[in-house]
Formats: structure tokens, C-alpha cells, sequence
């Protein structure tokens, strides 16, 4: 589009108003398209490595499975202490003709917590300092009971509607309401 970084974030700002992404993540954003960075995957970083792969885990679940093969994965999970996204999970799953059932990717669309309540709980707290987590939690009770019925209302009537629209197109990718 040609436009600088400043230029995007008040594009942005104009068309979402307080819902607007902040100054610091517009720029990281700008500065890797710019600089050619098509991925949105998350990079490698430092932390607790996956424990999944574990040979003692896998284990773990085959001897579940041996037990008992109608168990859903949740019981799975909370036997093992292994999570189902784990890689190994699936490969054991499928190996052993268990058929995992794909589930839909997240779409902040169809979240009514991405699409009202956080947008409308920043829009109470946005730019407040805290002195400590319990004025974080005092902040965000009352943020979240100065919401009324009818908004409540309006954001599960806007929902229904974008479900409705999803279900239409089947599913594929769409704009606006």
C-alpha cells in the first residue's frame, strides 16, 4: 500500500477505534511485512521443553488405552497429564486406528469473548497503571459488572449472527458482518 508505519496505525485507529492493536504491536508487525516476514507461525523460543514426545508419556497412554479403548481423549488427558495437542497423543491415536476428530481452527470472529468482551473491558481499562493484582481483580469485576443486559444482548444477537454467516458460506473465510 505504500504507507508507513504511522500511517498504518492511524488506518487502524480509524477504523477500530479504542479497539484499535497498540503503537508497539502495529510497528512489529509493519517492520516484519516490510521487511518481507510472510510467516504468522511463532518463532522457537526459550522455556520448559515439550514433554510430550517422552517415551515414559507415551507409555503412559498405551497402557490407558490397553485398559479401557473406549475412553474419550479428555479422560485420556486427565489419566496421562499428557495434553491432546501433543504431538505423540495424535501419532499413538492414529497408529493404533483411532480416528482423531479435527477440530475447527480458532477464529476470533466467532469468539464473543475476542469480538465484545475484551474489546469492551480494554475500553474501561486501557491506560490505567495498578498498583497490585488485587486492584487488577477489583478493576476488572467492576469493568466487567458495569456491563449491561442489553449490551450482553446485542453481542449474543451480533454472535448468532456471525454464525449464521459462517454456516452460509460454509465455513470459508468472509468480511464484515
Amino acid at each position: 500500500l505504500g504507507k508507513s508505519g504511522t500511517e498504518t496505525l492511524e488506518m487502524l485507529k480509524t477504523a477500530y477505534k479504542d479497539d484499535a492493536m497498540g503503537k508497539t504491536p502495529v510497528f512489529e508487525w509493519f517492520s516484519l511485512l516490510k521487511n518481507g516476514e510472510m510467516s504468522i507461525d511463532d518463532k522457537p523460543r526459550s522455556g520448559r521443553p515439550s514433554t510430550g514426545r517422552r517415551h515414559e508419556n507415551v507409555e503412559k497412554i498405551r497402557e490407558i488405552i490397553k485398559e479401557d479403548r473406549r475412553r474419550t481423549i479428555e479422560e485420556i488427558v486427565e489419566l496421562s497429564g499428557v495434553t491432546w495437542s501433543t504431538l505423540s497423543v495424535r501419532q499413538f491415536l492414529t497408529k493404533n486406528g483411532m480416528t482423531p476428530v479435527p477440530h475447527p481452527p480458532y477464529s476470533p470472529d466467532l469468539a464473543p469473548c475476542d469480538f465484545f468482551l475484551f474489546p469492551r473491558m480494554k475500553r474501561d481499562m486501557k491506560g490505567k497503571r495498578f498498583a497490585d493484582v488485587a486492584e487488577v481483580k477489583e478493576k476488572t469485576t467492576e469493568a466487567l459488572s458495569s456491563i449491561s443486559k442489553d449490551e450482553f444482548r446485542q453481542c449474543f444477537e451480533k454472535w448468532n449472527k456471525r454464525l449464521d454467516k459462517c454456516i452460509s458460506v460454509s465455513g470459508e473465510y468472509f468480511e464484515g458482518d
